[in-house]
């Protein structure tokens, strides 16, 4: 078996010495240890110190660099490209919507530069469309992938979903539109409604009714007359006068004229910030049966009623919305609703034995939307009304008699006039210091028991709180002044 030689390194040294005739001369190799180091990695273009570049579709950028470019690398030439103009100008092209980027190398294969390419979508027109409509505005626009996102400050929620709207038509899907523009300062509207109406109502009822017995031989014949007074549907008085001979004949005078006022004032005010809905309402409940349900388990069965409550009184209910100069947009709905005996309905449950009168409920109701300045006042709703009915109501034939033909008949005349208003102001209001504001039991204080039971007065002082009593002793000149 011949024996293994093993080379490690073999350096070989040779000189050539020309001296008349070449010597060439090898010196000895000599056996010694090199050091072996694993090969360096290094990352030569990277998004590390790559340069963020916004593109549109179809829109460009021209870059300079410093050295003269060799190589260039584009990730994806769907959404961007770069054209190479000279060996230092280069032109960055947006072609699709998406994110790339572009690495630009020298002859010696270093980075020159790095370039983060998004494209999105062209947003120069809704820029100049948001600067043209909203110049005080600070509001931006900046696109993300398909889609785009609006910030910035806008003066009042109206703005802001105006430029909502424009960015949506603009781009054609409200879903890629995010919204996040904040309003400087939420305007708070105080709304004042007046309702005022006033009614009168006159009713006029005059008749007569008869009874009586006629014996005609063997006939007998009896009559009665009844007044229906069918304009108002009852009397308002069964008996007025009376009047019986002794022969059986009886005339009962039904005569009685009713003339009413109704005043009605009402002043709700209510506050809400700009761009929210706020109700209120003072007033109350009442019952009503809603219906009837009885235990078959039991004899005899038991029932029992169930009950549902309707709401009356003021209401008020108003979403408003503070525009620019000062306008503000309401939407209001305001009503006033009580009790009335006006066609009210009477129920007899046959399972629990009970007669219940239900009332009825009258209603002045106003739901509108409209634009008003603050402090400005406006008629929201008015309404004159007259109604007259006039019915005669007699026995066919006796009621065309002259003069005895009164006895025959009856009249019903009834006169409804009614006139009603509604008034809104609103006002853009701010919160105030407590000790600012004044509630209705401010200076208020019990009398003492002497007072109120020799003077009869109910309270000691009723007025602000902290000023002079008004029943103090004046001073001054006081009577009558002649110029």
């Amino acid at each position: 078996m011949g024996r293994g030689v093993i080379i490690r390194t073999a350096v070989l040294g040779a000189s050539l010495i020309a001296a008349g005739g070449g010597i060439l001369s090898v010196a000895s190799a000599s056996d010694q240890r090199l050091d072996v180091r694993a090969p360096t990695i290094q990352v030569a273009a990277s998004e590390a110190g790559s340069r963020f570049v916004p593109l549109g579709i179809g829109k460009s950028v021209v870059i300079d660099l410093p050295r003269d470019i060799k190589d260039v690398l584009v990730a994806d030439p769907k959404i961007a490209n770069a054209v190479v103009r000279s060996s230092r100008r280069v032109y960055l092209i947006g072609s699709a919507v998406g994110q790339t980027n572009i690495f630009f190398f020298d002859a010696d294969g270093h980075q020159i530069a790095g370039f983060d390419i998004a494209v999105t979508r062209d947003l120069n027109g809704i820029r100049a469309a948001l600067k043209q409509l909203f110049p005080n505005a600070d509001m931006r626009i900046e696109g993300v992938g398909d889609g785009v996102v609006l910030a910035g400050n806008a003066a009042s929620p109206i703005e802001a979903q105006q430029a909502y709207d424009l960015a949506t038509r603009l781009v054609g899907d409200g879903t890629k539109v995010v919204n996040s523009i904040s309003v400087k300062s939420r305007d708070q509207v105080m709304l004042k409604v007046v309702v005022a109406e006033v009614q009168r109502e006159v009713i006029k009822q005059l008749g007569i009714n008869l009874n009586g017995t006629s014996n005609q031989g063997t006939a007998i014949v009896n009559f009665n007359t009844t007044n229906p007074f069918s304009a108002l549907g009852a009397p308002l008085t069964n008996n007025f006068a009376q009047l019986a001979t002794s022969s059986g004949y009886s005339a009962t005078l039904q005569a009685m004229e009713r003339a009413g006022v109704i005043r009605t004032l009402a002043e709700p005010n209510l506050t809400a910030i700009s761009g929210e809905s706020a109700s209120f309402i003072a007033g109350g409940e009442f019952p009503i049966p809603a219906g009837l349900s009885c235990s078959t388990t039991t004899t005899p069965p038991v029932c029992q009623q169930s009950i549902d409550y309707k709401k009356f009184g003021v209401g008020l209910t108003f979403t408003p919305v503070v525009l620019s100069e000062g306008r503000i947009s309401l939407k209001v709905m305001t009503e006033v609703s009580d009790l009335s005996t006006d066609n009210a309905l009477t129920i007899t449950s046959p399972g629990v034995n009970t007669t219940q009168t239900i009332p009825s409920i009258r209603v002045r109701r106003a739901d509108t939307t409209l634009e008003i300045p603050s402090g400005g006042s406006l008629a929201l709703a008015g309404m004159i009304q007259q109604q007259t009915k006039q019915v005669i109501n007699g026995v066919p034939g006796l009621m065309q008699v002259p003069v005895l033909g009164a006895l025959f008949r009856s009249r019903d005349y009834i006169n409804n006039q009614t006139e009603l208003m509604v008034l809104v102001t609103p006002y853009v209001v701010r919160a105030v210091a407590q000790k600012d504001l004044a509630s209705p039991e401010d200076g208020f204080a019990d009398a003492s028991d002497p007072s109120s039971i020799l003077l009869g007065r109910l309270n000691h002082i009723y007025g602000i709180a902290g000023k002079v009593d008004p029943h103090t002793t004046y001073r001054g000149n006081y009577g009558f002044i002649l110029d």
